[in-house]
């Protein structure tokens, strides 16, 4: 496969450094990341992607090489300043779960610089956490308190790679081990007692019909049933929707299923 020119760097805006990658060249793509993850978890995707488009990723604030702000900050603007930096008006966007929540919000707040979306098992603001989730994370911040990182990491891997329906063994545990080290490195990023990420308000969730864009949503038969459940919602709600569930993936769906997600993908971007 081709190589393409690659670019690196640090934008320091909202009073933090944050990390990004810009390789290939085309019409604009901007890659978000999960929240167990870190921008590294589109590696084997960015070579595809880069063909045929100027491929942008960067680390949520937190995550990878990004650092948190002391003080208020706003997540879903800084893909706007990524994007105004590199002199780029308008971009598709993929981005699963925390990172799909991001990008959601960036469209309601800058419709005008988002050609197409495409959400994987997206979480999306102002829903009510289910069950599920909610023991997690009483689980999650026991771990916590008694310095469990590994353990903590651990069932993050349970919950979001695993799912609810299969055992660790029955994941590649390749994808298991790269996940693990973006949320383990994740847990050891200082977090400033000052610092808040503020939310939009009204939340997106009484937004949706505001998104006008055309919208791929994926999401993984193997996640968690109100992933699948809200994937459901969105495919409806959203006015100009589509839903791909993909066989054999959890939340990680696009690490786990590359080229079926890339092939779909690709269709999708190239009829826009």
């Amino acid at each position: 496969m081709a190589e393409y020119p690659s670019q690196t760097g640090f934008l320091h805006v909202q009073g933090a450094p944050l990390y990004y990658e810009v390789t290939g060249q085309g019409y604009p793509l901007l890659l978000l990341h999960a929240g167990i993850a870190d921008s590294s978890m589109w590696d084997d995707h960015v070579p595809v992607f880069a063909q045929q488009y100027q491929v942008i990723r960067y680390d949520l604030r937190g995550y990878g090489k990004s650092e948190i702000p002391a003080g208020f900050f706003t997540s879903y603007e800084d893909p706007a300043e990524l994007l105004r930096s590199l002199q780029v008006e308008k971009a598709h966007m993929i981005a699963p779960s925390f990172g799909g929540k991001i990008a959601v919000d960036f469209t309601l707040a800058h419709p005008e610089m988002v050609s197409s979306l495409v959400l994987i098992a997206p979480s999306i603001g102002g829903t009510q956490p289910s069950s599920d989730v909610l023991r997690f994370n009483e689980e999650e911040e026991a771990l916590f308190e008694c310095g469990d990182l590994a353990g903590a990491t651990e069932l993050n891997m349970r919950m979001w790679v695993d799912g609810p329906r299969r055992t660790p063994e029955q994941v590649d545990p390749e994808v298991r081990r790269r996940v693990y080290e973006m949320q383990y490195h994740a847990f050891t990023v200082p977090i400033p007692a000052e610092a808040d990420d503020l939310e939009p308000q009204p939340p997106a969730i009484t937004r949706l019909a505001e998104i006008r864009v055309p919208t791929l949503i994926i999401v993984g038969d193997c996640d968690l049933p109100a992933m699948l459940a809200l994937a459901q919602q969105l495919a409806t709600e959203l006015p100009n929707a589509h839903l791909e569930i993909i066989t054999g993936a959890a939340h990680m769906v696009s690490m786990e299923q590359p080229e079926q997600f890339n092939r779909i993908v690709l269709a999708f971007l190239e009829s826009k």
